[in-house]
């Protein structure tokens, strides 16, 4: 019996390298090839299968002579036992092949981009405040991205509301929810004052890579999407590199559009309080009222952000604060997402294998615990 177990042990170590090796050698591309490890764990079952019953034998032998043991057993076990073990075997062996994925053959696939995925980062800084856009920077600014809104279709669009810290919006297709967010936040809604415009990039990178990361492996067509970010804000910043967050979007592929909202004279900053009663202007230590302006070398750095990344820098006029540019660029963008390129797409025959696999069980399951038949006398004896 101890013999027959090593026997068996032999065979099916045979059995999972004739598979290992004519999955490695047959013409085949694999989705993990290091999944056929697994394979090893197949082969440590058999092994500790043929512990077990190495250590049954010799409990029998020392609990009495094997052989008139057997005269007291119904029917022969050892060869239906032998034949179950070597099925779940294979089986479990097919099933370590097919987690690796086995592809054969190949077709040519059209893969068409799909869509745009749109960040709009607007500045909630106080300075947005200011009136020379009317009725103000920032109400003006949220009722032409609530119109832009109005006119996708399908694109994925998220925000980042920005002043000293961030606070976001994830990326979704109702429109209606981002602009009920839009409406009911405000400057003094943000934790913290002042403006951080490379935090804010960072914050929207991190917000499209969400909204991709994970998935890109399981649908090609996620690698088409055009991203891009609309960055409003009126220039001012007390912190940070705006231009080396601008260089991590490019080198993620994400195009950056700046619209710079303000006077270059410069306006003072209305306040207001809890109820929303004007109370004034904004005024440093000295008392003296502060003035904010979209300075040269503010709207400098929203040109070098937008030549960064690939995108274009605007300037809001009188009325407007430049959305009706952004609308153009982004319906250009969407004619060139209709482009296509044909990709190689391996055929994956994981269920070719996973059929013979299923089969070995469901035979495994139907064959006898052992072969009951009539007895000889002299074995009845």
């Amino acid at each position: 019996m101890r013999g027959l177990s090593w026997i068996w042990l032999g065979s099916a170590t045979v059995a999972i390298a004739g598979l290992g090796a004519l999955a490695v050698l047959l013409p085949l591309q694999w989705k993990d090839r290091d999944l056929l490890w697994l394979l090893g764990l197949v082969f440590a079952a058999a092994v500790v299968v043929a512990l077990g019953w190495w250590r049954r034998d010799r409990a029998t032998e020392r609990f009495g002579d094997p052989r008139s043991l057997s005269a007291l057993l119904v029917g022969q076990a050892t060869p239906w036992r032998f034949a179950r073990a070597t099925l779940r075997i294979l089986a479990l062996a097919l099933v370590a092949i097919a987690l690796a994925g086995p592809q054969y053959g190949s077709r040519t696939r059209v893969l068409h981009k799909r869509g745009i995925d749109l960040v709009l980062a607007l500045d909630f800084s106080k300075s947005m405040l200011a009136r020379d856009v009317r009725p103000s920077r920032i109400e003006r600014a949220k009722a032409e991205l609530t119109r832009l809104l109005q006119q996708l279709d399908g694109d994925r669009v998220g925000v980042v509301a920005f002043a000293g810290e961030t606070m976001e919006f994830p990326m979704t297709v109702d429109y209606d929810a981002i602009g009920l967010f839009l409406r009911d936040l405000g400057p003094y809604d943000m934790p913290v004052g002042g403006t951080a415009i490379g935090r804010a990039l960072v914050a929207a990178k991190r917000l499209l890579e969400r909204s991709t990361g994970g998935h890109r492996e399981e649908n090609e067509d996620e690698d088409e999407r055009t991203r891009v970010v609309v960055l409003l804000t009126d220039g001012e910043d007390h912190e940070g590199d705006p231009v080396a967050a601008a260089e991590e979007l490019a080198e993620a592929g994400i195009r950056v559009y700046t619209v710079g909202i303000g006077s270059r004279t410069g306006e003072p900053i209305p306040t207001y309080s809890a109820d929303g009663t004007w109370t004034g202007y904004l005024r440093d230590e000295d008392g003296q009222v502060v003035q904010t302006a979209l300075t040269p070398e503010h709207e400098a750095q929203l040109r070098t952000i937008a030549e960064r990344t690939g995108g274009k820098h605007f300037r809001a006029r009188q009325g407007s604060v430049g959305i009706d540019q952004i609308r153009r660029e982004l319906q250009s963008l969407q004619q060139s997402v209709q482009e296509a390129r044909q990709v190689t797409v391996h055929e994956p025959r994981y269920a070719l294998v996973l059929l013979p696999a299923f089969l070995l069980l469901i035979f495994e399951s139907l064959l006898p615990e052992a072969l009951v038949g009539r007895r000889r006398r002299g074995d009845a004896r």
